[in-house]
C-alpha cells in the first residue's frame, strides 16, 4: 500500500447496491522466481492462495538514504503481535543499539513490541476511526497470540482480476517514463532460462535484473542475479566494480574462492544450500559447482552492478595486447596466446571444454 495512491480495485455496482462493496489499492500476483521490490516504508501483506508453501529470500537494506535514524532495520506491525521468536530477536537488537523509543510505565518488553495501535490510547482510536469501544480494542489485538502469520478460514475475499489475465512481464519497448509511483511495476521473474543474459548449454546460465529491466530498482539502489551452474561447471573469476554482493544458495552446492585486493584468499570453502556469503566490492570471486550442480540468487547494492571478468572471451586478459600479457607474466608469446585464447566462453565455463591451437603470430 503506497501512501497517496488511489484505490483502483473496486466492487461492482451490484455489490455496492447490496451493501457488500469494497475498494482498495491494486493487488499483484507473484509466482516462483519473482523478484518483488517493496519501497522503503511501504506497508504490505501477502497471502498464499497456492498449494505449496512459500519460501522467500528477503534482503533488507538499512543503509539506504531513506533510513534517517541509524543503520538498524526496524519493522512494525499494523495488526496482530510478533511471535516469541520475533520478540526475542527484536529485544536482542535493542540491546545492541541506541533506544529511540521508550516503553510506557508498567509496560512489559512484550507489550512494547506489539502492533503499532497498541501504543495509542483507546479513546484516541475510537475518535480517529469513529468506531465503538469493542472495535477499537480489536485494533490493539491485546489477546492475539497468532504472530505475524495467520490462517484465513474459508479463503481471502478481495477484489482482484483472474490470475490468468495477469501480465507478469510487460510486452514491447518501454523506458519507465510512463510509470508513476502508484502504477510502477514492482515484480520481475528471473527463473526462466529463456531470459538469460549469459547462457552456455554445457555450463549453465545467469540472469541479471537491474534498473534498465525494472526501473523501480533505481529507487532502492539494488539489483539481483539468478544463477544456475551445471555439475562441475565454473564461473569465470570476476569482481563487481560498483557494488557489494549477498549470495544465497537455493539448491545444490559449490566451491567458492574469494580473494581480496592484496591477493589473499579470504574465503575458500564449499557453500551449501541455504547458506549466505557476502562478497565485498572489488573482491575477486570464482565459483565451481559440485556434483549436484548449484543454483543461487544474489542481491547487489547498486541498481546497475557491473562485473569485470579475469578469464574468458570478454575478460581483461583477452583485452590486453599479446606482448603485454607475455611481459607482465614473464611467459613466452605462445604461452600468452594460449592464456588469451584457450577459453572462448564468456562467463560460464564448461569443465570439459578445451581449446588448443597455434598462435597466429610468434
Amino acid at each position: 500500500m503506497l501512501p497517496g495512491c488511489p484505490e483502483t480495485f473496486q466492487s461492482s455496482q451490484q455489490q455496492i447496491e447490496q451493501g457488500s462493496s469494497d475498494r482498495h489499492q491494486k493487488i499483484r500476483h507473484f509466482r516462483q522466481g519473482d523478484v518483488i521490490v517493496i519501497p522503503t516504508g511501504a506497508a504490505h501483506w501477502m497471502y498464499n492462495d497456492g498449494q505449496e508453501e512459500i519460501i522467500a529470500v528477503v534482503l533488507l537494506d538499512s543503509t539506504n538514504p531513506a533510513n534517517q535514524l541509524d543503520q538498524f532495520h526496524r519493522r512494525f506491525f499494523l495488526a496482530g503481535n510478533p511471535n516469541e521468536g520475533e520478540q526475542q530477536q527484536q529485544r536482542g537488537m535493542q540491546r545492541q543499539q541506541k533506544t529511540w523509543g521508550r516503553t510506557q510505565k508498567g509496560q512489559s518488553p512484550e507489550e512494547g513490541s506489539a502492533n503499532i495501535f497498541r501504543g495509542f490510547d483507546l479513546q484516541i482510536l475510537r475518535e480517529v476511526f469513529n468506531v465503538d469501544q469493542e472495535t477499537a480494542q480489536k485494533l490493539q489485538s491485546p489477546n492475539d497470540q497468532r504472530g505475524h502469520i495467520v490462517r484465513v478460514e474459508g479463503g481471502l475475499q478481495v477484489v482482484k482480476p483472474p490470475i490468468h489475465s495477469e501480465q507478469y512481464e510487460q510486452q514491447g519497448p518501454w523506458n519507465g517514463l510512463e510509470e508513476t509511483v502508484c502504477s510502477a511495476k514492482i515484480t520481475s521473474n528471473v527463473n526462466d532460462a529463456e531470459r538469460a543474459d549469459f547462457f552456455n548449454p554445457q555450463a549453465g546460465w545467469t540472469t541479471h535484473l537491474n534498473s534498465f529491466k525494472l526501473p523501480i530498482l533505481e529507487m532502492v539502489q539494488l539489483s539481483a542475479e539468478r544463477g544456475v551452474l551445471n555439475r562441475n561447471a565454473i564461473v569465470s573469476p570476476y569482481w563487481i566494480m560498483n557494488a557489494h554482493s549477498i549470495l544465497y544458495v537455493t539448491r545444490g552446492n559449490m566451491r567458492m574462492q574469494i580473494v581480496n585486493n592484496e591477493g589473499q584468499a579470504v574465503f575458500d570453502d564449499i557453500v551449501q544450500e541455504h547458506q549466505v556469503v557476502v562478497i565485498p566490492q572489488n573482491f575477486a570471486v570464482a565459483k565451481q559447482a559440485q556434483e549436484q550442480g548449484c543454483q543461487w540468487i544474489a542481491f547487489r547494492t547498486n541498481d546497475n552492478a557491473m562485473i569485470n571478468t579475469l578469464a574468458g572471451h570478454t575478460s581483461i586478459i583477452q583485452a590486453m595486447p599479446l606482448h603485454v600479457v607475455a611481459n607482465a607474466f614473464q611467459m613466452s608469446p605462445q604461452e600468452a596466446w594460449g592464456l588469451k585464447n584457450n577459453r572462448q566462453e564468456t562467463v560460464m565455463f564448461s569443465p570439459s571444454t578445451r581449446y588448443s591451437g597455434r598462435p597466429r603470430h610468434a
